[in-house]
C-alpha cells in the first residue's frame, strides 16, 4: 500500500514593517503601537512579520517618501530577512509606491497600511453586499497606482473583483494600461450602480423598520473590542467571532427584550480602526448608514487595551466622518474579567460618561446594561428645539405623541416646536435642529 500523500501547508509571507513619525503630525497612537497593531493586521492578512524599521522625519520625501538612503537600508535588511512583501504603516501616494517598487525591485511586493486592510476585507466579506463594497474600494484605490505590475485587475482584487470582461481590441496608438484603466472605470462604474440598489433596498428596510416603532441600537466600536461576542450573548446569536481584526464586516442585526419585555433590534456591523482607508469610508456608506440612523450608539470599548482613550477617539472621529455624532452613545467597558484590579474597571467608569462595565464573553453585567440602554431609549429625555416643515407632519405628530412640547410657533417655514424627546427619537430630527433651549 503507498503512503497516503498529506500536503504541505502553504508556507506564509514574510513581511517587513516600516513605520514613520512625521514631525507635527497628529496621531493617536504612538509609532511603536502603531507598528504593533499594523503587526496585527498582518498576522489577520495571514502574514508572518519578520522585522520592522522606524524612521522621524519633518515631513516625507517626494520621492520615496523615506528617502532613497533609507529606502536603500531596508532593502538590505529585507534582502537579509528574506522578507517577501515591504508593508508601510503610512498610505503611499502612486509615486512613493513607483519609486520604492523600482529601488526594492521585482521580488519583493510593496504594500501599504490601505491596501492590506483592503487585503483584510475582501478576505471576511461573505456576503454579495459586502464584497461589492470591498471590490469599489479596491479598484478605486489601485486605478491611480496602475502599472504594467498591476494591470488584468479582475483576476487580483481579493479573489472577489469577478470579471472586468474582455480587454477587447485596442484602438489607434492605445496602451495596454489604457485600455485597462478604461476597463477598470467601467467596472468601477457597474459596481457604484449596483451599490446603489443596495443602498435603496436598506433605506426601504429601515423605513419600514421605523414604522413598526422597534427602536435600534447599533454596536460601534474599535475592531476586536467584542461587540460580536456581545451581541452573541445578548440574543443567543451565532456571529462569527474571533481573537482577530475586522472578523465581522457585514452587518447582523437581532432582536433583544429588554428588561420590561419591549423588543429593541441590536445591530453590529465593521469595526473601525485609526487610519481607516477613506475608499473604504465611500465605499461601505450602504453599510455604515445602518450606523448613522440608529436611535442609540452602543460604543464597545475593550477596557484592558493599553490605548483604549485613543481607540475611543478613533471611533468618535469616524462617527463624525459619517454623521452619526449627533446620536446618543452608551458606552460598554468590554472584558472586565481580564482585569487583575476589580477598582480599575470602576476608575475606567469615571473616565468615560454614560458607561457601563461588562464582560461579554461571560455575560457579566448584560442586565445593567440592558436596564441602561432601556433608560438611554424611553426615560432619558433631551431638551431640544426644531423647525418642521408643514409637509413634515409625520414628525410632527411623533413629537405631540412621544415627546413634551414646551412652546410651539406657526410660521410661513413651518412649526417651531421647543420641548424635550427621548433619546431614541432624537436621530430623526437631526436635520430640523435650530438652536438648542
Amino acid at each position: 500500500m503507498p503512503k497516503e500523500v498529506i500536503p504541505t501547508k502553504q508556507p506564509r509571507e514574510r513581511a517587513f514593517l516600516v513605520g514613520v513619525e512625521l514631525q507635527g503630525q497628529a496621531t493617536l497612537l504612538s509609532l511603536e503601537d502603531s507598528l504593533v497593531e499594523l503587526a496585527l493586521l498582518a498576522h489577520t492578512a495571514g502574514l508572518e512579520v519578520v522585522g520592522q524599521e522606524t524612521q522621524k522625519r519633518s515631513r516625507p520625501d517626494p520621492k520615496t517618501f523615506i528617502g532613497s538612503g533609507k529606502a536603500e537600508e531596508i532593502r538590505t535588511l529585507a534582502e537579509a530577512l528574506e522578507a517577501d512583501v515591504i508593508l508601510f504603516d503610512d498610505e503611499l501616494s502612486p509615486r512613493h509606491q513607483r519609486e520604492l517598487e523600482r529601488i526594492f525591485g521585482e521580488e519583493v511586493r510593496v504594500l501599504d497600511r490601505t491596501a492590506l486592510i483592503l487585503d483584510i476585507f475582501a478576505q471576511h466579506a461573505s456576503t454579495r453586499d459586502g464584497a461589492l463594497q470591498v471590490e469599489l474600494a479596491q479598484y478605486e484605490y489601485r486605478l491611480p497606482r496602475l502599472t504594467r505590475a498591476w494591470t488584468h485587475l479582475a483576476r487580483q482584487a481579493g479573489g472577489r473583483a469577478g470579471s472586468v470582461g474582455g480587454v477587447g481590441l485596442r484602438g489607434p496608438g492605445e496602451t495596454q494600461l489604457e485600455v485597462d484603466r478604461r476597463d477598470i472605470r467601467r467596472r468601477i462604474d457597474h459596481l457604484k450602480r449596483e451599490l446603489e440598489k443596495v443602498r435603496a433596498h436598506r433605506q426601504r428596510y429601515r423605513a419600514q423598520r421605523k414604522r413598526s416603532r422597534i427602536p435600534v441600537v447599533a454596536l460601534v466600536g474599535y475592531t476586536n473590542a467584542g461587540k460580536s461576542t456581545l451581541l452573541n450573548s445578548l440574543a443567543a446569536a451565532k456571529v462569527y467571532v474571533a481573537d482577530q481584526l475586522f472578523a465581522t464586516l457585514d452587518p447582523t442585526t437581532r432582536r433583544v427584550l429588554l428588561p420590561d419585555e419591549t423588543p429593541v433590534l441590536f445591530t453590529d456591523t465593521v469595526g473601525f480602526i485609526q487610519k481607516l482607508p477613506t475608499t473604504l469610508v465611500a465605499a461601505f456608506r450602504a453599510t455604515l448608514e445602518e450606523i448613522a440612523e440608529a436611535d442609540l450608539l452602543l460604543h464597545v470599548l475593550d477596557v484592558t487595551h493599553s490605548n483604549v482613550e485613543a481607540q475611543a477617539e478613533a471611533v468618535l472621529h469616524t462617527l463624525e466622518e459619517i454623521h452619526a455624532d449627533h446620536i446618543p452613545v452608551l458606552t460598554a467597558l468590554n472584558k472586565i474579567d481580564r482585569l487583575d484590579d476589580p477598582g480599575a474597571a470602576r476608575l475606567a467608569l469615571d473616565a468615560f460618561p454614560n458607561a457601563v462595565a461588562i464582560s461579554a464573553l461571560r455575560r457579566e453585567g448584560l442586565v445593567d446594561l440592558l436596564e441602561a440602554v432601556q433608560r438611554q431609549l424611553y426615560e432619558l429625555y433631551t431638551p431640544l428645539e426644531v423647525l418642521l416643515p408643514y409637509q413634515e407632519g409625520r414628525l410632527i405628530s411623533l413629537f405631540h405623541n412621544q415627546g413634551e412640547v414646551e412652546r410651539l410657533e406657526h410660521s410661513s417655514d413651518g412649526v417651531r416646536i421647543r420641548g424635550r424627546l427621548p433619546g431614541r427619537l432624537l436621530a430623526q430630527f437631526s436635520n430640523y435642529l435650530t438652536e438648542q433651549p
